[in-house]
């Protein structure tokens, strides 16, 4: 099964990139996810025990690095073509 993680950290910092954002981030590229960064979130897909093991580890280390808020989605992915 492959499944698809959106996630924000905050708080929001316009004039950095905040270190709990890049904790995330290290979270889902150390995984092997394929990333996508949009206007308002960062989205990872990729096998089932792949991304449950990297939303740990991000909840985990955004917190340790200051986030006070994570927004988690996760999707259920179709197998051949990655559509819902």
């Amino acid at each position: 099964m492959r499944l698809m993680v959106e996630f924000t950290t905050e708080p929001f910092e316009l004039d950095t990139f905040p270190e709990h954002a890049a904790a995330a981030r290290r979270a889902v590229d150390e995984a092997g996810l394929e990333v996508s960064v949009g206007p308002f979130g960062t989205g990872a897909e990729g096998g089932a025990e792949q991304v449950l093991a990297a939303v740990t580890k991000l909840l985990k280390e955004t917190l340790d690095a200051g986030a006070t808020r994570i927004s988690v989605q996760v999707s259920v992915l179709g197998e051949e073509d990655g559509t819902p």
